[in-house]
């Protein structure tokens, strides 16, 4: 990304609704792994920072400036490296969580794949945060150097092609999503729309995080949304 929106990133994440509604749903997801986890670019180290300190965890991060920031934020092992080449031994992590990195286009999303698995243990877990739509690739996508966006289908697919079994996943930020389609598709040709990570008004931030978290407690999952969360596992051997 721009080190422009590392920055962003830094100062927003531990506020800002998206970010605290994405990592409500990741500490979900990684409620009851056993063994370490791997944050397979963990950014500035906002997740890193929400898990709990009895919890095992190691960040991963291209950029080293923000794996120096992750560091320095959460007092935890940070590695600078590539999800295309993950420097850690095979069947070291009970648990691998990767938000919102599988669409940059430096990665190699196949590759990137067979990587998590490889340094999984048998019966880990794989949780992953993606944008939904190559349809709604953005101002914003270009700023952060967003190449991809998934749908279920699609991700589904290279999650059974890199060996991962129990795929599940659902779309989120429903709710908001036609809002958000029109923003994204309003502003898809411009070169000059701010990022999409910044400071809202306090009532805005509270009116889109109230309505992710509505959202999360419905019974069902809407089949559609701005965001594709999934989980899977290596199969035990």
């Amino acid at each position: 990304m721009e080190a422009a929106e590392y920055d962003l990133m830094d100062a927003a994440e531990a506020r800002m609704w998206w970010y605290r509604a994405l990592h409500i749903r990741l500490m979900i997801a990684l409620n009851d792994v056993t063994g370490p986890v791997l944050d397979a670019g963990c950014g500035t180290g906002g997740l890193l920072a929400r898990l709990p300190h009895t919890c095992a965890a190691v960040g991963l991060e291209y950029h080293p400036p923000a794996a120096a920031r992750a560091r320095g934020k959460t007092q935890r092992p940070v590695v600078a490296g590539s999800v295309n080449a993950l420097p850690f031994a095979g069947n070291a992590f009970g648990c691998v969580v990767s938000a919102d990195v599988l669409c940059h286009a430096g990665v190699d999303p196949a590759g990137a794949l067979a990587e998590m698995r490889r340094v999984l243990r048998p019966g880990g877990r794989l949780v992953l945060n993606l944008p939904a739509y190559q349809w709604m690739l953005s101002a914003h996508d270009r700023r952060v150097q967003n190449a991809y966006r998934f749908t279920y289908t699609g991700a589904a697919r290279l999650l059974k092609q890199a060996g991962f079994s129990a795929i599940r996943g659902r779309y989120w930020n429903s709710l908001l999503f036609p809002l958000m389609a029109a923003q994204r598709l309003l502003l898809a040709g411009s070169r000059t729309a701010k990022s999409d990570v910044a400071d809202f008004p306090p009532w805005q931030d509270r009116l889109f995080f109230g309505m992710t978290e509505f959202e999360r407690r419905l019974p069902f999952a809407l089949p559609f949304g701005g965001s594709l969360l999934l989980t899977a596992e290596k199969p035990a051997e």
